[in-house]
């Protein structure tokens, strides 16, 4: 009965294919539990003993954090390191073999005397400023071997490296959790002020707008012809911050707005919304637009309309000096990913300015030549970027440009969209 209970013992040559086994294991293990529950049973198996301790030092004590035994040892207790073996082994710094336990001055013999324990070997975890100790116990008179006690060292010495990098990813998480609720706060504190800048000037800008439209239906005659451009110039003005409070809202909560998952028609939305841009421009503006039949993402569709519309309105807007505005809406495709394009004839850019392209208030034309915030383009790169995406562009100055952006054919996990 009692053979049936001992941990079978690995040959010599299958030892070294045991501890790299462990090795393996030690290396996924992210939490003292896991390294505890690998490094009991394989220290065991490792010279077929019948109970293993794993032991750390707790300041002046040695705690017998777990245990793999036949019966029950000292899981849970703590010992003064002066008496007990693993306390020797973690203060002289080396591993010690003893046959039998009860002619060893170093063995309180009174903590064994309840146990199965007749002969042992105990190795420090780190020879260098040791932090524990790994033991081996057979209830019949063993000398373990130095073979022995060489491989549990082996196994010790890994232990230790696996402990340093559990402590290490303990903390990077710490600091990752403390991190993420800094950005939490900042983030929600960024939304408040937005909504709040929001309101505040909306108020202001509706008074102006009111009082300018009174001045041109009221007083429209009794202004000269250099009186009524300026109140269309205060009109354009207060449309355009509106336009611009509109887009820094927009953006300021786009990292904040949960993603949807579905199945968005991308071919629907873009012909959508360049329609709905067309009917802002005067009737005569001849369009040659051609899309292809773009497959589905899985995206939200009330953020992703925010970068069809400003890669539209950005097409249009730019081959306003042309006589024909050209438009191509294309994909190319790969198992990973899909890559929606956008292409115009219209003015296009410099390719040696393209670092400032994606940038917040960046622009590569003139409020003169073509009215914008250089918000937009910084708009679409965060939003495509939360579905780990990328967009980029070629461009050639009165050319034309095209704008690509990628999105993954799979829907990016929780986590994935928090970091």
């Amino acid at each position: 009965m009692e053979a049936s209970l001992k941990a079978a013992a690995i040959v010599p040559d299958k030892r070294l294919q045991k501890l790299v086994d462990t090795v393996q294991e030690l290396s996924l293990a992210r939490n003292l539990e896991s390294v505890t529950r690998i490094v009991r049973t394989a220290a065991r198996q490792l010279t077929g003993a019948d109970g293993a301790t794993f032991v750390l030092r707790d300041k002046d004590k040695c705690f017998y954090v777990d245990e793999d035994a036949i019966s029950p040892l000292w899981k849970g207790s703590r010992f003064p390191i002066e008496r007990c073996i693993s306390g020797w082994a973690m203060l002289n710094k080396q591993h010690v073999i003893i046959p039998d336990i009860y002619v060893d001055d170093r063995i309180p013999t009174e903590a064994y005397r309840p146990t199965f324990v007749k002969s042992l070997v105990m190795v420090p975890i780190r020879t260098m400023a040791p932090i524990g100790a790994i033991g081996n116990y057979w209830a019949h008179e063993h000398e373990a071997t130095e073979d022995e006690a060489q491989i549990l060292q082996s196994l010790a010495d890994i232990t230790a490296v696996t402990l340093e990098n559990v402590q290490i990813y303990e903390e990077l998480e710490e600091r990752v959790k403390l991190r993420t609720a800094e950005l939490e706060v900042a983030n929600k504190q960024l939304e408040t002020f937005a909504y709040s800048v929001s309101h505040d000037l909306r108020s202001p800008l509706a008074g102006i707008q009111g009082l300018t439209q009174l001045l041109q239906e009221d007083y429209k005659d009794l202004f000269d012809e250099t009186g009524n451009e300026l109140t269309g110039l205060i009109t354009k003005s207060v449309t355009n911050m509106t336009q611009l409070i509109d887009d820094l809202l927009v953006f300021f909560t786009t990292s904040q707005k949960e993603l949807k998952a579905g199945d968005t028609s991308m071919k629907n939305m873009a012909i959508e919304y360049f329609n709905e841009l067309k009917q802002l421009e005067p009737a005569d503006r001849i369009f040659d637009f051609s899309i292809a039949d773009l497959p589905n993402a899985p995206v939200d569709a009330s953020l992703i309309k925010h970068v069809w519309l400003n890669l539209l309105s950005n097409a249009i807007k730019y081959s306003r000096k042309k006589d024909r505005t050209v438009i191509n809406i294309g994909f190319e495709s790969t198992p990973e990913n899909i890559t929606y394009f956008v292409a115009d004839k219209g003015s296009g850019f410099d390719m040696q300015y393209y670092d400032k392209l994606f940038g917040a208030f960046q622009r590569l034309h003139s409020e003169a030549d073509f009215e914008g915030n250089g918000i937009g383009l910084s708009l679409v790169e965060r939003i495509i970027s939360r579905y780990n995406g990328k967009i980029w562009a070629e461009g050639k100055p009165g050319e034309g440009a095209t704008f690509y952006f990628s999105l993954p054919r799979k829907q990016p996990s929780p986590l994935e969209i928090a970091m």
